[in-house]
């Protein structure tokens, strides 16, 4: 397939661009089918390139690596490095020969446990990483460079108490409910997401049978994959939930070291982000419980057996469906700008909560999201209180929002304000 038939503007291009002028290597990982191929090589046509997944080159490159960069001289494309790891000591080789020059050696990879041991060790000093998820929906909507809400030029200003408008000034297109829920039922592969008329279940059910019998076995030498495959779907049901792994353990009738492994392997191939509670105390932040969530709403549909917009929407899985498509647009957006996203989520013992804690920079941005597509002021009052509880601390609490799939965007009091979730690229 020509690698232009189908691409779409990523955001992720401007951190590349700006590493690979700064690097002598730069290391682009993430998930399979997340588009870094396709990424590197719309932006670098005239790159050499070679794939260390065609066994051809593989074996040539691992008989003969000096012989093999010589036909593959600097600057070139690496793609797939994580399987002929053996040729990270050669092009640190290659690189070093020149360790004033940039711009040298694009590499990607599928495996981040081991390619980032790898890397780590060998390319020190000389390599950036980044991180290509699959496509945010800004990048859907063709806003590939929009920010955040509260990382746009002009300050957001604290709301004011007054009342709630319904002015149309103040109400903003969103996406459509029904187009809404496609997307997040379909998922963010952007070979899905683009090709519309394919079969998601399908697509979703290679993917998944691709991804336990390279990466899961590459990684962790896992002998049983039903029991793999068990634990995967256990986990999608518990996913926005605070995880407590001894119970799910214990449902599977497997150890807990067992299941602490097989979730290291879904976070390390990008499958899963774990979000921690957030304190003051950051130390405090490791050991207590967390929450997961799937890093892709079409993985998480499949392996809860969702098919149907409706029934995704209207379902018991509605919350946590919207919950975890704004988690993937926020983190998504972050990491493709080539930074690590901070976020948390705050629960008091009484159970009052904040979905999550943005950091940005010296600043905490918190974040409500709800499924009612009509905002109302009482869904603020987890902001409310987690700002009464910080007022006299150091940490600087931003205007909080509530993330809503309807078009309102109002004052839900003087500190926080309904926002669309289409807003958060708009």
């Amino acid at each position: 397939m020509d690698i232009d038939s189908t691409f779409i503007e990523r955001s992720a291009g401007a951190a590349v661009e700006r590493a690979f002028r700064e690097f002598p290597v730069v290391v682009v990982t993430g998930p399979r089918q997340s588009g870094k191929t396709t990424l590197l090589r719309r932006m670098y046509p005239e790159l050499r390139y070679a794939s260390m997944d065609a066994p051809d080159l593989r074996a040539a490159a691992l008989e003969d690596p000096r012989g093999f960069l010589a036909q593959f001289p600097a600057p070139a494309i690496l793609d797939e490095i994580q399987q002929a790891p053996e040729m990270l000591s050669y092009v640190k080789e290659q690189v070093d020969n020149n360790r004033s020059e940039a711009g040298q050696y694009l590499l990607t990879g599928s495996q981040n446990l081991l390619l980032m041991q790898q890397v780590s060790e060998t390319l020190a000093g000389r390599a950036a990483v980044l991180r290509l998820l699959p496509l945010t929906f800004r990048e859907i909507m063709r806003s590939p460079s929009a920010k955040l809400p509260w990382n746009r030029d002009d300050p957001q200003p604290e709301t004011s108490s007054g009342p709630i408008s319904t002015d149309n000034s103040t109400v903003m297109p969103a996406l459509a409910r029904e187009q809404l829920w496609k997307l997040i039922l379909r998922g963010s592969y952007p070979e899905i997401a683009l090709q519309t008329e394919r079969d998601s279940t399908l697509w979703h059910q290679s993917y998944m049978q691709t991804y336990l019998e390279r990466d899961v076995r590459t990684l962790r030498q896992i002998g049983d994959l039903g029991s793999f495959q068990d634990f995967l779907r256990a986990l999608a049901a518990r996913n926005a939930q605070l995880l407590n792994l001894s119970e799910l353990s214990r449902d599977l009738g497997i150890a807990v070291n067992t299941a602490k492994s097989w979730l290291s392997v879904l976070e390390a191939s990008f499958q899963i982000v774990i979000v921690r509670p957030w304190f003051s105390n950051i130390g405090k932040r490791l050991v207590k419980t967390p929450k997961v969530y799937f890093t892709d709403t079409g993985t998480l549909c499949y392996l809860t057996g969702l098919k149907e917009p409706d029934h995704a929407a209207q379902g018991p899985l509605g919350g946590a469906l919207f919950e975890t498509a704004v988690l993937a647009e926020i983190a998504r957006s972050i990491w493709h700008r080539g930074e690590e996203p901070r976020i948390h989520f705050w629960r008091t013992t009484s159970g009052v909560e904040v979905d999550f804690l943005v950091e940005s920079g010296d600043e905490i941005v918190p974040v409500e999201v709800k499924l009612s597509a009509t905002p109302r002021p009482r869904m603020a009052d987890g902001i409310a209180k987690l700002r009464n509880l910080l007022a006299d601390s150091r940490f600087r609490l931003r205007q909080g929002y509530v993330i809503h799939p309807g078009e309102a965007e109002w004052p839900l009091g003087p500190h926080a304000k309904a926002l669309p979730f289409s807003k958060l690229w708009g």
